[in-house]
């Protein structure tokens, strides 16, 4: 089986949003009763929402950021439930990256399935992006295949998942890699069984010990 190949991304490049809020958790991304969609759509319109509705200045109400692609934000996000929905409203919203301190588990693997790149940078370098960007948005271009991104006053390298890593820039889903490798991975399995077999029980396969 052959994987399902997407559009490879090597590079993001666009506008930063600065919501430096701690513990953001998925009821705060897409609240509860916004989760009537039986697909993957439909869900952007309401991210956020209580903040929004809670604060006219909120960054994500000020048109400047309206085409922002990174969100910096802060320690703990997407922490709570485990609802995979919070990482379809980011990206309807257009952000194919976050930058944070932390992210919460689950969060980190549903935004992998789903090819959300998250960041987990400094504090104080998150602080500098949120400072950059406070009242005009800044470009930032952040390069997956080097792990390296940069605006005009900041620079900075970071690590991602290898195998997400791999995955992106390639134009493979998580998935879709593994299928791929099926095979391989049934005969990596057999020959492990046969490799254990062969060490508990020599003589019965005919080997003396």
């Amino acid at each position: 089986m052959k994987p399902n190949i997407k559009p490879a991304i090597t590079t993001i490049k666009g506008l930063c949003a600065p919501m430096m809020i701690n513990d953001i958790d998925t009821d705060i991304i897409i609240p509860a009763q916004h989760l009537t969609q039986t697909s993957k759509t439909g869900y952007g319109q309401h991210a956020f929402a209580r903040l929004k509705q809670a604060d006219v200045d909120f960054v994500l109400n000020q048109p400047q950021y309206q085409n922002a692609k990174v969100l910096i934000t802060g320690d703990n996000f997407g922490c709570g439930s485990s609802r995979e929905h919070a990482v379809w409203a980011i990206q309807e919203l257009g952000f194919a990256a976050i930058i944070a301190p932390s992210f919460a588990d689950i969060f980190s693997n549903n935004a992998r399935k789903n090819g959300l790149v998250l960041i987990e940078q400094s504090i104080d370098i998150c602080q500098q992006l949120a400072e950059l960007n406070k009242f005009t948005p800044q470009t930032i271009e952040i390069d997956l295949l080097y792990s390296h991104a940069k605006t005009a006053q900041l620079h900075f390298d970071f690590m991602l998942n290898p195998f997400f890593q791999y995955c992106i820039t390639q134009g493979h889903s998580e998935l879709d890699y593994l299928m791929s490798h099926q095979a391989a991975t049934v005969q990596h399995k057999k020959q492990s069984i046969n490799r254990q077999l062969f060490i508990n029980y020599p003589q019965q396969l005919g080997t003396s010990s």
